[in-house]
């Protein structure tokens, strides 16, 4: 997992919204571990919105596993107040929805809400 786990890491060196880190919990890293309730090793945790517990990765240990999981669940890619990270079609859906009112912007968001549940082929869902 450790050669997975670094290439990720590497990765995502540059990225603003990700940080891959090791910790060596019989170490310096102890307290953190402690922290966190890590009782086993490897322990892969992952925090999402501020949450300051951390959630434990279920998923699998292989490159492939953990960076789909990145992509998916951790990665900001496009973000509405600094677009450098926007497709143009990402930049041009921005524009239009900042011309609507926000009742129009809260419809959209409530149709979009209601897709997500809904079960869709991968290529619809990309942008």
């Amino acid at each position: 997992m450790k050669p997975a786990w670094d290439r990720l890491g590497d990765d995502y060196a540059a990225s603003s919204s990700v940080l891959i880190a090791d910790v060596d919990c019989t170490a310096e890293g102890e307290e953190v571990c402690s922290k966190f309730d890590v009782k086993g090793y490897p322990t892969i945790k992952y925090f999402l919105n501020g949450d300051e517990e951390g959630e434990d990765y279920q998923g699998g240990r292989d490159y492939d596993s953990l960076k789909k999981h990145v992509e998916e669940n951790l990665e900001i890619k496009c973000d509405v107040t600094d677009p450098v990270g926007c497709t143009e079609k990402e930049k041009a859906y921005i524009e239009k929805m900042k011309q609507k009112t926000v009742e129009e912007r809260g419809a959209q968001i409530t149709r979009l809400d209601k897709m997500k549940a809904d079960s869709m082929k991968a290529d619809l869902k990309q942008w």
